[in-house]
């Protein structure tokens, strides 16, 4: 990867602090940086004030607009090796223009979780039919994703449960899947006793729905039944991008607070003593929780929330769906001593036997080495995808073009 360009294409600009999504992007463009490649991050999103400071890290920053043939010129003059889009949008709006100016670069594409089985959990949730491999077949959404899934030389899945998923009921062929999850240091030794850490905390990005959607949960259903048995103790509940309906929830009475964006996640995540999250639908991995066990901070959350974390493990915590559960089981895990210091060592061990860095970092490179041998090779065998971008490639392009002109005129 030394001196090799690497063009990321990304849905917004990387904000580590406001959510799961900005850390994942953070953690690829570490790993080619620290593989000797000039990495170049464009978007065509505005920058927010909680963006990251990528020129400190020596990555190069681009300004793109959609729809717009200047991005082409940009591609020309950069030809990377490798492009990774940030997500399937990404690649549909670009994916095309990198195929026809820089064709022998390796198009990654990051998925950061399946939005479309995200969709549809919501969908369910509302009082739609329960989700069945039938209901995901017959998705819209799911055949947009799948469609980049097969456009792209190789896919990073971060859950194990949705490698299963596309294997399976989809059945991609593994070639084109890369299993990354969140890349984590190893862990050791206790830093705060049970005595030093107080209250329960939420972390959220509220652009997130089921961010919403679980603080709703706790205010609701939750926090009533935890504050008649643990009057004095406090619901701290923070977030980036909290709305007024969202500070509308606080009260002081009910020690509920909510503070809104936290400039440091780790050290607020830290301070407490039991994390809640009654995320009731979600896809991919939950940051927030994976960042609780790096603090050793125990979890009360639900199935939906813990899926593919722990694997055969035991969680840090508890796994309730049902409120009353919920509630009462995080109730003895704040006040139980011995049971959550059990869960801090569960936590240790989850994160450092299913998430340790050093091991998907090295399945990661491999990935790309065996790709990179014979690309045309690995092209040749995913007709499904080379017939995919033919056509996409030509819907795509006169579209694009069009609107293009359109905007001229306006």
């Amino acid at each position: 990867m030394i001196n090799k360009t690497i063009l990321f294409i990304g849905y917004v600009w990387p904000e580590p602090t406001s959510s799961a999504a900005g850390s994942r992007m953070l953690q690829l463009i570490h790993f080619f940086k620290n593989l000797g490649a000039k990495v170049v991050f464009s978007s065509p999103a505005k920058q927010s004030v909680h963006v990251h400071n990528l020129l400190s890290e020596g990555v190069q920053q681009k300004e793109i607009e959609l729809n717009n043939s200047s991005f082409d010129d940009f591609l020309k003059d950069l030809q990377p090796e490798i492009v990774v889009f940030d997500r399937y949008m990404m690649e549909e709006q670009f994916g095309w223009r990198v195929a026809e100016h820089a064709p022998n670069a390796m198009r990654i594409l990051d998925t950061e979780d399946l939005h479309f089985l995200r969709n549809e959990r919501q969908k369910s949730l509302k009082g739609s039919a329960d989700i069945t491999n039938d209901v995901l077949l017959n998705s819209e959404l799911a055949k947009r994703e799948l469609a980049s899934i097969y456009r792209c030389d190789v896919s990073l899945i971060i859950s194990e449960v949705e490698m299963k998923l596309l294997k399976e009921v989809f059945k991609v062929d593994e070639k084109l899947l890369c299993y990354l999850p969140f890349l984590l240091p190893q862990k050791k030794e206790n830093m705060f006793s049970f005595q030093q850490k107080e209250d329960f905390i939420f972390i959220g990005n509220f652009i997130h729905a089921p961010n919403w959607d679980a603080v709703l949960a706790l205010k609701e259903t939750v926090w009533p039944i935890i504050r008649k048995e643990l009057p004095k103790a406090k619901l701290h509940i923070y977030g980036a991008y909290a709305t007024e309906k969202v500070y509308n929830l606080h009260n002081e009475k009910e020690n509920f607070l909510v503070h809104g964006w936290a400039e440091n996640s780790f050290e607020v995540i830290q301070k407490a003593r039991i994390m809640l999250a009654p995320l009731r639908f979600g896809a991919g991995l939950k940051g927030k929780l994976l960042e609780a066990m790096q603090a050793q901070t125990p979890s009360v959350t639900t199935s939906v929330g813990a899926e593919g974390i722990n694997g055969n493990y035991n969680w840090n915590g508890f796994i309730f769906d049902n409120p009353m559960d919920f509630a009462h089981a995080s109730v003895a895990l704040y006040l139980e001593e011995e049971q959550w210091q059990q869960a801090v060592k569960n936590g240790n061990r989850i994160s450092n036997m299913r998430f340790d860095a050093s091991v998907h970092k090295l399945n990661f490179k491999t990935t790309l080495d065996i790709i990179s041998e014979d690309i045309n090779a690995h092209r040749t065998s995913n007709f499904i995808g080379s017939m995919l971008l033919q056509q996409t490639t030509q819907a795509s392009k006169y579209l694009s073009k069009w609107i293009e002109e359109k905007n001229k005129k306006l």
